[in-house]
């Protein structure tokens, strides 16, 4: 009876203690009913939650800035949009581009290329051909805006005009009335329209000046700044916004897009400052690309080859400055500061020698001074030691 008693008040008491300490572990640990339903890598175990542990430092990149003189270089045989983006594309190769800049006179953007011209007069003789009912276009034209196809270009251009474009100037006008809120949600409202607006006017409406250059450099990220007709005005802008960034150090690597040779002293200063230098240009010995560490032409950077070639440039860069970092340079005023600190040194171990040499002389001093009782034991040991027996008679006697 006494032991089927202790029996059981033992079970309650394990029960008891079991649901106690599941208590406290519920309450105390919440985040352990996770574990059950979390998987973590073998390898790496409960401290994969942090992976700042395990990641690899992040290299930081050079800063690239893009300086196209549009006077000497402009995209004349080669889309604007796509020059620009094919430039920036390549540029990114050198590191992470953060300025895009074209300077240039209002002469520029209202220039016309040849081969724009005859594209525009081609288009002229195709619009009198489909008129007279000669020919017909195989695929009709296709409105960007409203969807609909059109057999005829001009037609299909009065339609875009006369709906499109009335609706467009409309939205214009409210938002430039509007103030305040209302400006804003008017802005929001009208936003995906104007922008689909803007995509469809390019292949449709012929620019009024020029062909469109301002635009679509702008629609790449470029910031275009025009300047007065005064000669070389573009190129007096465009040196003194590189300076201002080479001053400032906000970028590591500069692209120029010229052949002008009045950027060799910029390009010499950039190098001087230990910044890297790209030029894009056409002739192959300029001036520009034997001063620069890298030169492409357009045709390089339209085709990809310019950002496959960067690669090994950009390798080539890291070798150089590896061997800049171990060659020895010779700097008089580090060299004076360690002369002097060996002179200090060789001093100071002079005064020091100088010193135990006095320390010794001092010793001696003292050393040389003799009590009369040392005296006296000093001269019975040349006498020798009363155990010892004298074996000369004549001493004896």
């Amino acid at each position: 009876m006494f032991w089927s008693v202790a029996v059981s008040m033992f079970l309650k008491f394990r029960v008891i203690f079991q649901s106690i300490q599941s208590t406290q572990l519920n309450t105390l640990i919440p985040c352990l009913r996770l574990l059950r339903y979390c998987h973590f890598d073998s390898k790496l175990g409960l401290n994969s939650l942090n992976h700042t542990s395990t990641l690899a430092p992040i290299k930081p990149q050079n800063n690239v800035a893009i300086f196209w003189d549009l006077d000497n270089k402009p995209p004349n045989s080669f889309p604007p949009y796509e020059a620009a983006f094919k430039l920036k594309t390549a540029a990114s190769s050198f590191g992470v581009v953060t300025y895009m800049v074209a300077y240039a006179n209002r002469h520029a953007f209202s220039y016309v290329p040849q081969v724009v011209k005859e594209q525009r007069k081609e288009r002229r003789l195709l619009n009198q051909l489909e008129n007279k009912g000669v020919i017909k276009p195989i695929e009709p034209y296709l409105c960007g805006v409203c969807g609909r196809k059109f057999y005829n270009n001009e037609k299909f251009m009065n339609h875009f005009k006369q709906i499109h474009g009335r609706e467009h100037q409309k939205r214009l006008n409210q938002i430039e009335s509007a103030r305040g809120k209302r400006r804003v949600k008017l802005v929001s409202r009208y936003a995906m329209k104007m922008q689909k607006y803007k995509n469809a006017v390019r292949s449709v409406l012929t620019p009024k000046v020029g062909y469109g250059l301002a635009d679509e450099l702008k629609r790449a990220g470029y910031w275009v700044r025009t300047v007065s007709d005064k000669p070389q005005a573009a190129d007096v802008a465009l040196r003194d916004h590189m300076v201002d960034v080479m001053d400032k150090r906000r970028a590591e690597c500069l692209v120029l897009v010229s052949d002008d040779s009045d950027f060799v002293g910029v390009l010499k200063e950039a190098k001087l400052r230990c910044m890297k230098t790209v030029v894009v240009g056409d002739i192959n010995d300029g001036a520009l690309k034997r001063v620069a560490d890298a030169g492409f032409s357009w045709q390089e950077i339209l085709r990809g080859k310019a950002k496959k070639e960067a690669v090994s440039v950009v390798g080539r860069w890291k070798d150089q400055d590896t061997l800049k970092r171990l060659e020895w340079t010779y700097n008089p005023e580090e060299e004076k500061r360690l002369c002097s600190k060996v002179a200090a040194f060789d001093n100071y171990e002079s005064d020091s020698n100088y010193d135990e040499d006095e320390d010794e002389n001092e010793d001696g001093d003292f050393e040389g001074i003799i009590d009369e009782g040392e005296a006296d034991g000093m001269e019975k040991d040349a006498a020798g030691a009363w155990w010892e027996l004298n074996s000369d008679p004549e001493a004896t006697s």
